[in-house]
């Protein structure tokens, strides 16, 4: 699978050091063992699966807002590693350790890929209830939406780097299917539009994208709990570890 990964396309996207990113990160937890924290009750005739609670400029977490242990993913929403944890580690995280009030999870989108800017405008562009379904959605098609990245050939690309950021969202989510799905998951099409055409969106996801790299993230996914990077975890192998060593059981 190719995706696209012209310089000169990124940087017509957002001003920012994305040349050291990669799909796959860099990011053990350094820390000792912590106790173990204590479950909670959720609110009456809930799981703490069915929280959902803003966080910031449009991001969203998921179960106790008041959890001990706090998990932030920064991840691409078209990037394959990032699509593998999403399919074989998110629902364990969740029934083991979201579930009991012990752990939140809070996803950030961190642009890797020029695609990512259109389907991150979208993915953000819902209610806070519908934010991780939608994400959880785009995971389960990432494959047939990453394979048609093969049909863009370098001449559109070209015309690309002639677009300014949000025609270039418009553009490429278009050629790859996201409008469409977006209105299958219940989001009108105008919708769609004003969504990809919001400056001020694409401003936040600039910064965001900023505060990741400053903290330190290099690649996606990035795990951090309790604001301490999990390093070489990419995969639910590595960050159940980190879980259980800060208090999960």
């Amino acid at each position: 699978m190719r995706l696209i990964k012209s310089i000169a396309v990124w940087l017509t996207l957002l001003a920012a050091p994305l040349a050291l990113t990669a799909c796959g990160g860099d990011g053990a937890n350094n820390s000792a063992d912590a106790a173990p924290v204590a479950t909670a009750k959720p609110p009456a005739g809930k799981q703490w699966t069915d929280v959902y609670t803003k966080t910031g400029e449009g991001w969203v977490k998921q179960g106790n807002p008041d959890a001990p242990i706090k998990l932030v993913e920064y991840g691409s929403r078209s990037c394959p590693v990032c699509g593998a944890f999403a399919l074989t580690g998110v629902e364990p995280m969740r029934e083991k350790y979201v579930k009991t009030g012990q752990v939140s999870y809070e996803f950030r989108d961190f642009l890797i890929h020029p695609q990512d800017l259109g389907i991150a405008l979208l993915g953000r562009c819902v209610s806070t209830e519908a934010f991780f379904p939608v994400l959880d959605a785009m995971y389960a098609r990432q494959n047939e939406f990453n394979a048609k990245t093969e049909n863009i050939s370098p001449e559109i690309q070209a015309q690309l780097a002639q677009m300014n950021r949000n025609e270039v969202a418009f553009t490429l989510t278009e050629m790859l299917g996201y409008p469409q799905f977006m209105q299958q998951n219940g989001m009108p099409a105008d919708k769609v539009k004003a969504c990809l055409a919001d400056t001020n969106a694409v401003a936040v996801l600039s910064k965001q994208l900023e505060e990741g790299v400053a903290k330190g993230v290099d690649g996606t996914p990035t795990f951090f709990i309790n604001d301490r990077k999990v390093e070489n975890a990419v995969g639910w192998a590595q960050l159940e570890p980190a879980l259980r060593a800060a208090g999960a059981h």
